[in-house]
């Protein structure tokens, strides 16, 4: 436990002129690919592309509330981390409910627009990445950063898996188990942010 303990302390806050640069600019990053993502997602007909979407909005949108907790007592820090992990909970679920109903209802998407958008996408998130890198190791609200744009990058090599999945077999089934994937990507991550915010917040 005494362990556990000094090595919280150590953990990054995120109190570093260069930290809050690289992440306005991850931020800005994020909130065009949500643009671009959605209004692509809904000319394709693609649900993995329209689950990224949302990926990039709620990352913008959590980015946002690092940004602004920066500073802060640990405890509030930590509260904004499990804030962030109960809200990318809440869009895996959505992407779940989402993926049922492309199965059900809708048709085959558009392979081109899903591939085209995934690797600008994939561009977008790598550079985040890049920008974050030395500062992957901090504390959970810092942490959360890290792992969503990680995570990201993923789901965008994903998506252009699917894309050309779905241009390969010339049906959604592709489209739909990536879109199940970045959902269970959602899910896992907001279980580790949780978890080390709760840690936190018992040391605060």
């Amino acid at each position: 436990m005494g362990r556990a303990c000094c090595s919280h302390k150590v953990k990054f806050d995120g109190l570093s002129a260069g930290f809050r640069r690289a992440l306005m600019l991850v931020i800005a990053i994020n909130a065009v690919m949500f643009i671009v993502e959605t209004s692509s997602g809904f000319y394709a007909e693609s649900m993995a592309l329209r689950a990224d979407a949302l990926d990039f909005l709620g990352d913008t949108l959590t980015y946002a509330l690092t940004l602004a907790v920066i500073g802060q007592p640990l405890r509030r820090r930590a509260a904004a981390a499990l804030f962030k992990g109960a809200s990318l909970a809440v869009m895996g679920l959505w992407v779940f409910a989402a993926t049922v109903y492309q199965a059900l209802v809708l048709g085959q998407p558009n392979a081109l627009v899903m591939g085209s958008v995934g690797l600008l996408a994939l561009a977008a998130n790598l550079t985040s990445v890049l920008l974050l890198l030395r500062w992957r190791d901090g504390d959970a609200n810092v942490r959360s950063v890290w792992l969503c744009s990680r995570n990201d990058a993923i789901a965008n090599v994903a998506v252009i898996a699917a894309a050309a999945g779905v241009f390969s077999v010339g049906n959604a089934v592709p489209d739909l188990v990536v879109a199940g994937i970045i959902a269970g990507l959602f899910l896992y991550s907001s279980l580790r942010i949780v978890a080390q915010a709760r840690r936190e917040l018992v040391f605060a």
